[in-house]
């Protein structure tokens, strides 16, 4: 006779505290979610119109960099109803490469002699972002609000996306510090922008923009050659930040010697903007922000700490170094080097080859310094990697 089996089932496996409650299962959420579940071309035809609309609502509040914190508005919210869209690799390559070129136009060769000359000024803006962003991971390494070393790689104050790369080849939480480095990114870029606002007071007067002007086309042509030849390279050598760094680089050296007139149309330049926003703002989605939700308000808080600490050494360049106060504050700020760029070209009366050469050089020392300063405060605060779950 065949044995039987239980007249009770076995009790359900204690949950894991770790993970987040499931949220009530209610019709409202439901409707919330289906966003995810819509066609691909539904959920980028929302996101464009959402986007449109935060580009001008910023525009009639004429806040510098609407075109990308529009777009990166509209991504969050986007990512946050669980919508399923992402930028491909390739178009966001381009997109970096675009502002890249964009940076160069700005940027003569020159800047190279300009910090040669003044290079303890460099060093010390450079040291002092650096030191104070390791400061703020050991610190919340050290008190465990965050799993390993990811607290560290979180706060370098590099390109977001070549953190993240790099910090999962050296076993931190890559989903955490992808949080870290977007959630700083986005937070810097809003302060940034309302800082440029206020400095720069009402743009109401600037002039219309013209989105299609007559474009020379060989020029042109010229331009989108050097940004596919700088993103070759870096794929092809898996250079950081290559996408931005090597058609930037490539674009100075050309233009300097004459052999380069960069052309890039509003239009093309608006569609590079909008890429890079996106391309932030749907990081955002909702496994990374629940997983992340307890250390919310204490990485929030020391975010902005590590805004006023760079603003306060923004001060010190204004006090002892003579610079524009929002040239300064451009260049000592933690964010990304692409939102940087296109905030300061935003914005009238910065020294945009004096911006650029900070970021440069401060994304060139983290990239290079980061592993190791990681493995220090790893080794002082007795933790390894962190942990993937």
């Amino acid at each position: 006779m065949p044995e039987r089996g239980p007249r009770h089932p076995p009790p359900p496996e204690p949950a894991d505290p770790s993970t987040p409650p499931p949220e009530p299962d209610n019709g409202k959420t439901r409707r919330f979610r289906s966003l995810g579940r819509r066609p691909p071309g539904f959920q980028w035809a929302t996101l464009a119109v959402l986007s449109v609309l935060a580009v001008v609502g910023l525009e009639l509040l004429h806040l510098p960099a609407a075109l990308l914190l529009g777009p990166m508005a509209a991504a969050i919210l986007l990512a946050s109803a669980e919508g399923s869209v992402r930028v491909p690799a390739i178009p966001f390559y381009i997109a970096q490469g675009i502002v890249g070129c964009m940076i160069a136009r700005g940027i003569p060769v020159t800047v190279l002699t300009e910090i040669a000359r003044d290079w303890p000024l460099f060093l010390a803006g450079v040291a002092w972002t650096v030191l104070v962003a390791a400061a703020l991971g050991w610190l919340l390494t050290r008190w465990r609000i965050l799993p390993g070393t990811t607290a560290v790689w979180g706060f370098s104050p590099g390109a977001a996306s070549s953190m993240t790369l790099i910090s999962e080849a050296y076993g931190a939480d890559v989903r955490l510090v992808a949080f870290m480095q977007y959630l700083r990114v986005v937070c810097v870029v809003v302060v940034a922008s309302l800082v440029a606002r206020i400095w720069v007071g009402p743009v109401g007067d600037a002039p219309a923009v013209d989105w299609f002007p007559d474009t020379d086309w060989a020029w042109f042509a010229a331009t989108m050659a050097v940004a596919a030849a700088g993103i070759a390279i870096a794929l092809r050598f898996r250079v950081p930040a290559g996408p931005l760094m090597l058609p930037l680089t490539i674009g100075v050296v050309l233009q300097d010697l004459g052999w380069l007139t960069i052309e890039l149309p509003p239009w093309l330049l608006a569609v590079s903007y909008a890429l890079v926003g996106w391309a932030i703002g749907l990081r955002f989605t909702r496994p990374i922000l629940a997983h992340a939700a307890r250390a919310l308000p204490r990485v929030l808080l020391s975010i902005f700490a590590l805004i006023a600490l760079c603003g306060a050494f923004a001060a010190v360049l204004v006090v002892f170094a003579g610079v524009d106060p929002l040239t300064a504050y451009l260049a000592t700020s933690p964010g990304g080097m692409d939102s940087a760029a296109i905030i300061a070209a935003s914005s009238r009366n910065v020294d945009l080859p004096f911006v650029m050469a900070m970021q440069t050089a401060r994304v060139i020392v983290v990239i290079l310094t980061g592993p190791s300063l990681a493995r220090f405060i790893a080794s002082r605060t007795g933790v390894a990697g962190g942990t993937q779950t």
